[in-house]
């Protein structure tokens, strides 16, 4: 088995996810999934992720959305499609079940990654059910999640795979995003300013962290204590503050993000986000502070 050990901010809320993110893909490419966050150095937490095969598990997760087809997938092309953004849309077959309530806009169709014959889907934004969707960003023109990762993925596809290292550091000029990564995104009031009022000022994101946040998010979320207030969220993470951290399977990381309380060495975070705009609207992680 191969491993991976990759730095990552715990604070970072994003990063976490998609750490999350990283072990999704690897269990599906690789096989056997398992990992751990090792915070036994004060001033660089790591996150390690072991999968089957000979090939590092980050690279390969990295190297599978780098290269993958992507398309959004809709239960009815006629009615739903992101035709208009350049994004193909594929209409699911009649024996195909769609994972939310058929939504009122393309803005939120899942999307599939494929390579190879192996196929990932992205959902975890839609509306509807009885889980948080975690959906912190909005558009004019409703524009969808399929366009968005689009975006990302452009701004780094020719170096992404190479970042595997340090993926989390992989930065560039980004306008919109997912608004995990909470480095790039401000509240005009709180700022003093609003970038957008200067032409010469250009916003700087981390493509890697977006992408691979919602691909965390699709079987795991982060809790919402109290379902009136949509500002405020906890997770958790477990691992060790030993030199060698156990590592465990995928449905233990999953559960732990959601802030339950597990057997293990276990560290738990609450973050806390604003309105950047209209209330209701986009929201972006202000503070992150650990219990």
């Amino acid at each position: 088995m191969a491993e991976s050990k990759i730095p990552v901010d715990l604070f970072n809320p994003g990063q976490v996810f998609a750490c999350l993110g990283f072990m999704e893909l690897a269990d599906m490419l690789l096989g056997d999934a398992e990992a751990g966050f090792n915070w036994s150095n004060p001033k660089q937490a790591r996150f390690c992720l072991m999968a089957n095969g000979d090939e590092d598990p980050v690279k390969a997760a990295i190297g599978f959305a780098a290269e993958a087809d992507l398309e959004s997938v809709s239960p009815s092309f006629n009615e739903l499609n992101t035709k208009k953004w350049n994004v193909h849309t594929r209409e699911l077959g009649r024996n195909e079940a769609f994972p939310f309530p058929l939504p009122n806009s393309p803005a939120t169709l899942p999307i599939e990654l494929s390579k190879d014959g192996k196929v990932f889907q992205v959902n975890h934004w839609g509306d509807g059910t009885v889980r948080d969707n975690v959906k912190f960003w909005a558009g004019a023109g409703g524009y969808p999640g399929a366009a968005l990762w689009r975006d990302a993925l452009d701004l780094v596809k020719d170096r992404a795979t190479a970042a595997y290292e340090d993926p989390f550091a992989l930065s560039a000029p980004q306008s919109s995003s997912f608004r995990f990564d909470w480095r790039r995104d401000y509240i005009p009031l709180d700022a003093g300013f609003s970038p957008n009022e200067h032409a010469e000022m250009e916003m700087v994101g981390y493509p890697l962290v977006e992408l691979f946040a919602a691909v965390g998010l699709n079987h795991a979320r982060p809790q919402r204590p109290d379902r009136r207030n949509k500002l405020l969220y906890r997770y958790s993470v477990i691992g060790s503050d030993a030199r060698n951290v156990g590592l465990l399977p995928l449905p233990f990381l999953r559960t732990a993000l959601g802030a339950h309380a597990m057997p293990f060495p276990q560290r738990f975070f609450r973050m806390n986000l604003g309105w950047p705009g209209q209330e209701n609207q986009a929201r972006c992680i202000t503070t992150v502070t650990e219990e």
